[in-house]
């Protein structure tokens, strides 16, 4: 659902010239120092990326899931890293509050989440526990007016930077499933939490990860998430629609930058005396890759206009998350295939591309998890 098309054209003008002129040009510069750009930091905090899909009422811009999603393929045209900082913040960190949070939860947290004045992150998968989240070892356990938390969470992203986690961990020690499972609201300064070293990646340099450490963590009983126990997986799943729909708009946008880059690099590289262009075989690449961004382009803008009109979308949000991650793979696959040894070569985009995306089949859902997912949907639709 698109509100205002006016407003939203300003919006999409004003980020598309922010990738092109700032972030595109700082790619290098940020895989090499593995860390975003402070000036740039600061400009994405000015603009209200750190708020998209926040409500108005709490500082954000409160886009529509239309709206975010074609904010996200623009986005995706640039280092996936650079989204990355922000979008904890728009996703994951943000959405369990806002949907399940008490009042007083909402008010504490969501503002600084949007103004970008506090960084969050989200503490689920753990050393043992990756797609069977259900069966998270991490504890919490009453103790007057606290909660104690031990256990280790893996793979955080924003993990060493974060001021503020949203972790789940087990309330019911009986409950083995997913109804023992609570979210809390945890600020990194807690005493007993503690952050390991960042991960060394294969690609998405500058967006961090490392282990998150609760070791005896005292966390007040107010920072329950919707101030009751059992609660905490419930909200995960409900925040899911919406980020897998984010991410495979992100997707979109990464197949479009790298159709771009591959048609720019055949239309200059001679080969038999000809460009690179007029040979069939890059031709059927170009075509294919064109041909998948743009059935993946369809696919979230028509998810994301049913879930506006208040449609439950899972099984189409986890296959626009199965076909979109799939086919970023494709595309930045042929695209290196299209650039030869030079896409080999780490002085072209589309090396850098070929590792970064390949995150994207995994996180959120693996690919298999989303193939579980809309199966069930099927079944148990059709029964």
């Amino acid at each position: 659902m698109i509100r205002d098309p006016e407003l939203l054209n300003q919006l999409l003008d004003t980020i598309s010239r922010f990738v092109r002129e700032r972030l595109i040009p700082n790619e290098a510069r940020l895989a090499e120092d593995d860390a975003v750009p402070p000036e740039l930091l600061a400009e994405m905090k000015e603009m209200g990326l750190f708020g998209l899909s926040i409500p108005e009422e709490y500082g954000g811009l409160g886009l529509t899931m239309e709206e975010e999603a074609l904010v996200a393929m623009e986005i995706g045209k640039t280092s996936p890293a650079f989204r990355s900082v922000f979008g904890t913040n728009n996703g994951i960190g943000a959405q369990g509050i806002l949907i399940d949070g008490t009042p007083e939860q909402k008010e504490r947290y969501v503002p600084p989440l949007a103004t970008g004045e506090i960084l969050s992150s989200f503490c689920l998968t753990e050393p043992d526990v990756g797609s069977d989240a259900a069966s998270l070892r991490t504890t919490a356990v009453r103790d007057g007016d606290h909660y104690i938390l031990n256990g280790t969470k893996r793979y955080i992203t924003n993990g060493p930077e974060a001021d503020l986690f949203t972790v789940m961990a087990r309330t019911d020690p009986d409950n083995k499933g997913a109804g023992g499972i609570s979210a809390f609201i945890v600020e990194g300064n807690t005493p007993g939490l503690e952050r390991g070293p960042a991960d060394n990646k294969m690609g998405q340099k500058g967006a961090h990860t490392c282990d998150i450490i609760f070791n005896d963590c005292r966390v007040p009983a107010e920072n329950i998430i919707g101030g009751r126990e059992g609660q905490g997986f419930k909200t995960a799943m409900k925040v899911l629609d919406r980020g897998r729909l984010h991410i495979s708009a992100v997707c979109v946008g990464v197949a479009d930058r790298l159709v771009e880059e591959s048609l720019h690099y055949a239309m200059e590289r001679q080969q038999f005396g000809v460009p690179l262009s007029s040979h069939q075989l890059i031709q059927a690449m170009l075509a294919d890759s064109k041909t998948e961004a743009y059935a993946g382009r369809t696919m979230v803008l028509d998810a994301a206009r049913l879930k506006d009109a208040g449609e439950d979308v899972s099984t189409l949000a986890s296959c626009a998350k199965l076909f979109c991650t799939e086919m970023v793979g494709r595309v930045a696959d042929r695209a290196v295939q299209i650039h030869g040894g030079a896409g080999y070569m780490a002085e072209y985009a589309v090396e850098r591309f070929y590792r970064d995306v390949r995150l994207f089949r995994i996180y959120e859902g693996t690919t298999q998890i989303q193939q579980l997912v809309i199966a069930r949907n099927m079944v148990r639709e059709a029964s």
